[in-house]
């Protein structure tokens, strides 16, 4: 039970931080800043998602992690990573081509590794492991 709590926690405190950055912008948001309210937003919807399908695993008594889970997770890791590092490369070359602030490319950045991560679990999730 612990471990599906701390989902929440953390997403509730994404949120959290996610508000108080937007009230202490005041109202100068550009195209960039919505974008990421917007995938911040999404992230937080699918840890709600994935912390409620463990809450409720626990409930019927089923254990929280197995084999199946811990090798999809690792391999979910492994395979964002490296998608992670050719975006990081895609996002370097882009800045040297447009103008963009410091702070928004290691934002974009981050929030791009954990979109890549979900998806990569998604897609992993869902197509199986395939007798690995």
């Amino acid at each position: 039970m612990k471990k599906s709590m701390l989902v929440f926690v953390v997403a509730g405190l994404v949120l959290l931080t996610t508000i108080l950055w937007m009230v202490k912008s005041a109202g100068l948001l550009d195209a960039t800043d919505t974008i990421q309210f917007g995938v911040i937003g999404l992230l937080i919807a699918f840890a709600v998602f994935v912390g409620f399908r463990r809450l409720k695993s626990e409930r019927r008594g089923e254990p929280v992690e197995d084999e199946l889970s811990k090798h999809i997770l690792q391999k979910t890791a492994a395979w964002s990573y490296y998608i992670s590092l050719y975006l990081w490369v895609a996002m370097i070359y882009i800045k040297d081509r447009v103008e963009m602030d410091n702070e928004q490319l290691i934002g974009t950045g981050v929030l791009g590794m954990a979109v890549t991560f979900v998806v990569c679990w998604l897609f992993i999730k869902f197509r199986g492991l395939r007798h690995e």
